[in-house]
Formats: structure tokens, C-alpha cells, sequence
């Protein structure tokens, strides 16, 4: 294998804003250690990146007791131009849908 064919495999479509976004979605009170080792990304990039979603208004959080709480804005919309017009709500359905499939007639990842 050559070094290209190395480069052209480590990309992926969803940037690391989307995966926390999306494991937010999945569990609205997740801590950021959890967010973090089921991304793969350290926990200090995982605290940027909600900052970063909270001041942009794609959440809110709520401190209860010593943990976070957080609440998503679905319809906030995407921020690069050719999906300006689309709430983050179709995002979130896309994955979440695809979360509750059946295992057994969920087609395996390439």
C-alpha cells in the first residue's frame, strides 16, 4: 500500500463538531469523558468543541447537581453555505433513525 493509499483512508465525512453534537444527541446528560473515549478525541478537545456549539446556539447547558445537562437547538441551521438553509435536525434524525434500526437488518460498515 502506498502512502497516498494510507492518506485516503484516515478521512471522514463528519467533522469532530458533528460527532459530539451527535453523542449529545444520543445522551443529553453524557459527561465529557464519555463524549470524549467514544470519539476518540481528548476530553479538553471535547470541552472546545461544546463551547464552541454553545456559543454558535446549537446548545444550551444546564447545570444540575455536578453534572451537565444538555439541550440541543434542532433548529439551528448548518453553518457552511450550501446548507445555510437546513436545520441541524436532519442530522440528528438521520443518525438517531439509524441508531434504533434492527442490528440484524442493518447492513455491516464498508
Amino acid at each position: 500500500m502506498s502512502a497516498s493509499d494510507d492518506r485516503s483512508s484516515a478521512w471522514t465525512f463528519l467533522t469532530h463538531h458533528a460527532r459530539v453534537l451527535l453523542e449529545i444527541a444520543r445522551n443529553p446528560q453524557a459527561r465529557m469523558r464519555d463524549i470524549a473515549d467514544g470519539i476518540g478525541i481528548t476530553e479538553r478537545t471535547v470541552q472546545g468543541i461544546v463551547t464552541d456549539l454553545h456559543q454558535a446556539g446549537y446548545l444550551t447547558r444546564d447545570r444540575v447537581g455536578r453534572r451537565n445537562h444538555y439541550k440541543l437547538n434542532l433548529d439551528e441551521h448548518f453553518r457552511y453555505p450550501t446548507e445555510a438553509g437546513l436545520p441541524i435536525r436532519l442530522l440528528i434524525d438521520m443518525v438517531t433513525r439509524h441508531d434504533q434500526l434492527d442490528p440484524d437488518t442493518t447492513p455491516p460498515p464498508r
